[in-house]
């Protein structure tokens, strides 16, 4: 199995959400917030695509790669989530070395807030990818799903619903 920038991702917001994600329960298509991800991944930055391209290595969907300077740009819709965009970045940066791309780099975008960042990948990174990549193959084969976090984390969870229905609203979480 090819572990793609969104597993990545879902591994860092949440292990229960990488498992029904891995394992075929997918909540994606009902989620407005993700549609409005999708808008704003489609309608920013247009004249990007005479320039830059979009590509797919080893199942990751990179947004647009600038082949000439070595930079993926990776568009987000807000920075609420900005240590998993961050490691999801450094893994396509992974992802690309292993394909023998050297010396690529990213940037996180964040159009509607006006904000970019770049980053980097070192070597530390680069060894603590591998340990994630194992941890993430361990949660998706487990026969179990993970436990929920706290409802608090979950608000704009697209898999909300689907992880807190039939619970009382009082419960603390």
């Amino acid at each position: 199995m090819h572990i793609t920038g969104t597993h990545f991702n879902y591994y860092m917001i949440c292990k229960r959400k990488l498992w029904l994600f891995a394992n075929g329960i997918t909540m994606e298509s009902t989620s407005d917030l993700v549609s409005q991800g999708k808008l704003i991944h489609e309608t920013t930055y247009r004249q990007r695509s005479e320039r830059f391209k979009e590509i797919e290595v080893k199942g990751v969907k990179i947004d647009f790669y600038d082949p000439k300077n070595k930079i993926i740009h990776e568009i987000k819709k807000s920075d609420k989530r900005q240590e998993a965009h961050i490691w999801q970045l450094k893994y396509y940066i992974y992802v690309l070395e292993q394909e023998g791309i050297e010396m690529a780099s990213g940037v996180l975008e964040y159009p509607k807030l006006r904000k970019t960042e770049e980053v980097y990948l070192s070597d530390i990174e680069r060894d603590e990818i591998k340990h994630i990549l194992e941890k993430i193959e361990n949660t998706i084969q487990s026969d179990d799903c993970p436990n929920k976090l706290p409802r608090t984390k979950c608000r704009n969870c697209s898999y909300s619903d689907f992880c807190w229905s039939g619970e009382d609203n009082n419960t603390i979480g």
